[in-house]
């Protein structure tokens, strides 16, 4: 990730639309990369309805700069974490941390993943691993890591992020919508295994959302027209378009 990735979410509009939920209050909410592209603005929604908000990210600039704007925004500063979410002992840590620091995690959101173009033929064994190891193995283990607090709450709500790329079969990153048609499947189990426990397991499936990092990287007006097309609104999608959602 580059400075150039910081995503000025106050400057996008959509941010004065949200509605409030007064449920939402002083509920604790963990976000794995929440630093950056749509978990940033899912961080500044919380944060706007009251939550006390924890955030892992692997990078530390982009996450200051946000915890910031959120602050002057909001008058509360989201609780950040620089991690690495490959490393499950780190990853854990971070949320007990938060999980302490707030009084038990309500609300877990599995938002970090890494969308690297690659094809078949030019992805190795490691770069395989790599993949599955940002993109769906963490997942599980955060799960794992709030479940059992959740259960004594009598309550939570998990929301693990899918994409609009498994539905579509898109070509280009393999591993990745393999990733991501997996996290549809997990979700689908575990809401049936700790649903009779009072917890929600949902999968928010975004289309093509307009980070800084997207932009910086993949988008060409031709894409942009071409994925467009296939949309029934004939809009771009933001990170507020997602933040409604999952509020």
């Amino acid at each position: 990730m580059t400075i150039s990735d910081k995503d000025d979410v106050f400057s996008v509009s959509g941010w004065e639309d949200l509605p409030l939920f007064q449920d939402l209050k002083g509920k604790t909410v963990f976000i794995t990369g929440g630093g950056s592209g749509i978990g940033a603005f899912f961080t500044a929604a919380f944060a706007m309805q009251g939550a006390n908000v924890g955030f892992v990210s692997l990078s530390a600039g982009p996450a200051k700069s946000l915890c910031d704007s959120v602050e002057e925004k909001t008058g509360t500063r989201p609780y950040d974490i620089q991690c690495d979410i490959r490393d499950i002992d780190a990853l854990k840590n971070a949320i007990r941390e938060v999980s302490d620091k707030f009084g038990g995690i309500d609300i877990l959101i599995n938002n970090a993943a890494r969308d690297t173009r690659h094809t078949v033929e030019s992805f190795s064994v490691e770069d395989w691993d790599d993949s599955i190891a940002t993109n769906l193995r963490p997942q599980s283990f955060s799960i794992q890591s709030v479940v059992a607090g959740m259960k004594e709450k009598g309550s939570g709500s998990i929301i693990n992020m899918g994409s609009i790329s498994s539905n579509l079969g898109l070509a280009g990153y393999p591993a990745y919508v393999t990733a991501k048609a997996g996290i549809v499947g997990m979700t689908k189990a575990l809401a049936r295994e700790v649903g009779p426990d009072n917890i929600r397991v949902n999968a928010l499936i975004p289309g093509w959302v307009l980070t800084e990092r997207q932009k910086r990287l993949w988008v060409t007006d031709e894409g942009l027209k071409a994925h467009i097309d296939q949309q029934a609104l004939k809009e771009p999608l933001n990170g507020w378009d997602m933040a409604g959602p999952a509020l």
